[in-house]
């Protein structure tokens, strides 16, 4: 009797991002998103009540430490309403991008035995944490009543600034857990290049306390360098239309989108690549 040999071939549609796929595996992508939101409160005495107490103690000590002992100058606001609104933002980036990277090594009993689009693992960790991300939008609300924040025109440039945000993520996180299916050492290098990456960005100090202190011959070729890190742009984006610390700064936000575009284009490809060996070194 005659084997019958069963080949599985990608469903047709583009190549860069198929749509089409993803669409036929949305239950899947659902699926995984809740199961992400409900795996990381599971045996939680205070369950999502973390959400509410990192960036609220994070705020608290940066206030402290950054705003009272070292006296950082925040372009004429209230440091905890400066650290805060960052917080908010910086607490999604993080803990995105550390799950988008280790989705595929959790995942590797799935990879290896049935056919699904692989990119759904990391897309459903990036989305999943959107709901920490909504409550401590939330929790801006009082904090911009107690501070009097005004909303302006500039929020409705908020969406497309959050987009910036999320491509970079997304486009970062499938570079990272591609490499880190093949390579471990990416999960344990993760901590700390983002504490690194904190700190190159604008998150307890303003983008003008950082220019203030390069000398001026330098000035304008170190601003182009240091806005190659995209969240430079964003964060800096994100406090300009929110708080109003300063006006937007139009060209640093156009190179925060320019690398945030290159990034989720070069994830996007390097995945697809890599994606066919995944499962046989999972």
């Amino acid at each position: 009797m005659k084997q019958q040999e069963v080949v599985i071939r990608p469903t047709a549609g583009s190549n860069f991002f198929n749509f089409r796929e993803l669409r036929e595996y949305r239950d899947l992508l659902k699926f995984l998103i809740i199961r992400g939101i409900k795996a990381k409160y599971a045996q939680s005495v205070l369950g999502i009540a973390w959400a509410i107490i990192l960036p609220v103690f994070t705020t608290g000590i940066f206030t402290v430490v950054f705003g009272k002992v070292a006296g950082i100058k925040t372009d004429g606001v209230p440091y905890t309403l400066f650290s805060f609104t960052t917080v908010v933002f910086w607490t999604y980036f993080n803990g995105a991008l550390t799950d988008a990277t280790n989705s595929l090594v959790v995942n590797y009993n799935m990879i290896s035995k049935v056919y699904f689009p692989r990119i759904v693992l990391p897309l459903s960790a990036v989305i999943s944490k959107l709901l920490d991300l909504a409550i401590g939008l939330l929790l801006l609300i009082p904090v911009f009543i107690i501070y009097n924040v005004q909303i302006t025109t500039d929020f409705f440039l908020f969406p497309f600034i959050f987009l910036l945000l999320f491509l970079f993520t997304i486009g970062l996180g499938m570079i990272l857990s591609a490499l880190a299916i093949n390579y471990r050492d990416v999960k344990h290098a993760l901590t700390f290049m983002l504490q690194l990456l904190m700190y190159a960005s604008p998150v307890v100090f303003p983008y003008s306390t950082v220019i203030e202190k390069v000398p001026q011959e330098y000035a304008v070729a170190f601003k182009y360098v240091y806005g190659l890190n995209p969240m430079v742009g964003i964060l800096e984006g994100l406090r300009s239309v929110m708080i109003h610390t300063v006006p937007l700064r139009v060209e640093l936000l156009a190179e925060a989108g320019i690398v945030s575009l290159l990034i989720f284009i070069i994830g996007v490809r390097y995945f697809n690549k890599s994606q066919f060996a995944f499962a046989d070194v999972a």
